[in-house]
């Protein structure tokens, strides 16, 4: 099991940027694929990206390719989503989670999630 902490979030004008930030504990932090998942209200969690235990392999979701980065720091234990061009429909709660294998443009495996962090875009 892994705690996952997200920071970041805020109000911002549609073409702003945010960098969200989720920490996590333990030591094994670099045995896990970390995600990045959005909710907006009225909707279902929707899966944004994902990285590779090394962060050389990546995945986003077609909404955001090119827009949004994910990466991370295993000497700190932290996964980052910086958020470049918002847009009002990247409104949402933005949650981490964390897991141990698979495919990493998949959903299947992930179990443990942080608090969520608001993002919203004024239009």
């Amino acid at each position: 099991q892994v705690q996952l902490v997200e920071s970041g979030g805020g109000l911002v004008q549609a073409g702003g940027s945010l960098r969200l930030s989720c920490a996590a504990s333990g030591r094994t932090f670099t045995t896990y694929i970390m995600g990045w998942f959005r909710q907006a209200p009225g909707k279902e969690r929707e899966f944004v990206a994902a990285v590779s235990w090394s962060g050389r392999s990546t995945y986003y979701t077609d909404s955001v390719k090119g827009r949004f980065t994910i990466s991370r720091d295993n000497a700190k234990n932290t996964v980052y989503l910086q958020m470049n061009s918002l847009k009002p429909e990247d409104t949402a709660v933005y949650y981490c989670s964390a897991k141990t294998g698979g495919n990493i443009a998949t959903i299947t495996g992930y179990g443990d999630w942080g608090q969520g962090t608001q993002v919203t875009v004024s239009s």
